[in-house]
């Protein structure tokens, strides 16, 4: 390994670490409990976010948005196609309840990639790193979200109301309809398609527009990591086999296959180092607060986050060797 590459691996892993640790700090000291954590998240996901993703966008060269089609193929087999082989596994061979089998399944797939990939991925590859974590973003809160709650809502209203008879399909396909117009309104997912299309159409902001943007959208990667430290103190984490596997399954799994199929269709080394490295990120927050929603595993859900953000920092470590090797 050479110097400049081991440098490069520790400007990426060393403010994750460093942040996560203040927030474990916090909470440790009482100065910031969950139900504030949330609150910091809540900034993120409505503002902090969203203007990050749209000036980044905005500042990515018209051509890398247009040569980023099998970058969004890569990301969006890794993420859906993987849930829905997963889900059925899981439902259907295994024989896990449906909420259950949802659940896991969007933990293995869902990675933190607007959170973690900011600042990992921001200091890789700078404004181009705006493709994959929208992409990424795009695909979790359009396709892998609203899925999840819709399979978990059906689980738990089967459950309700049995005596009622079977749960037609046309409520699921209305919750479904309702679930993905609830999140194009959210502005983490149409800030970013707005900016795509900006791009796509030559139009740009003002020089002093993007940097008062900016200001906020820098304090996403951040809040973010501090706001997971607090919520992994908060939850009372343990390891065990079924934790393990996820955990396996979300940090290296999953960014092994995708460097698979890059390499199997001989795509760019840029596409496929992006790809890669947005998939190899840990397991998302949206997970544990899907859990605690639904009284489901939540124990399980709050210890993939906590091991598979600690264990990232490796992870995360050999794959930025491997795709810059």
């Amino acid at each position: 390994m050479t110097t400049a590459l081991f440098l490069t691996i520790i400007n990426a892993i060393l403010p994750i670490l460093i942040t996560l640790g203040l927030g474990y700090v916090a909470a440790w000291r009482r100065d910031f409990d969950s139900q504030q954590a949330s609150i910091l998240i809540r900034l993120v996901m409505l503002y902090a976010l969203p203007l990050a993703l749209f000036t980044s966008i905005l500042s990515t060269p018209r051509a890398h948005i247009l040569s980023a089609g099998p970058l969004a193929g890569l990301i969006l087999m890794a993420m859906l196609g993987v849930y829905v082989v997963l889900f059925c596994l899981l439902r259907w061979v295994m024989k896990r309840r449906q909420s259950e089998a949802a659940l896991i399944a969007m933990t293995i797939t869902g990675p933190s990639v607007p959170f973690i990939g900011i600042p990992v991925l921001g200091q890789l590859f700078g404004p181009s790193s705006a493709v994959p974590i929208s992409v990424g973003s795009l695909v979790m809160n359009l396709c892998q979200i609203p899925l999840t709650l819709i399979l978990m809502n059906h689980d738990q209203q089967r459950q309700q109301c049995q005596h009622e008879g079977p749960y037609s399909w046309h409520t699921t396909m209305r919750e479904l309809g309702g679930h993905l117009l609830h999140s194009c309104k959210e502005p983490v997912v149409w800030a970013p398609m707005l900016a795509f299309l900006l791009v796509l159409l030559g139009i740009g902001l003002p020089v002093s527009l993007t940097h008062a943007f900016q200001l906020l959208g820098h304090a996403t990667g951040g809040t973010a990591l501090f706001a997971s430290g607090v919520v992994l103190y908060a939850r009372q984490v343990r390891l065990s086999l079924s934790v393990g596997l996820m955990v396996l399954g979300r940090n290296f799994l999953i960014p092994l296959g995708v460097c698979a199929l890059a390499f199997a269709g001989h795509l760019p080394t840029l596409t496929m180092q992006e790809g890669v490295l947005a998939m190899a990120m840990p397991s998302a927050a949206i997970n544990v607060i899907l859990a605690m929603r639904y009284h489901i595993m939540e124990r399980e859900i709050a210890s993939v986050l906590f091991f598979g953000t600690v264990s990232a920092i490796f992870s995360l470590a050999f794959f930025i060797w491997m795709t810059h090797s």
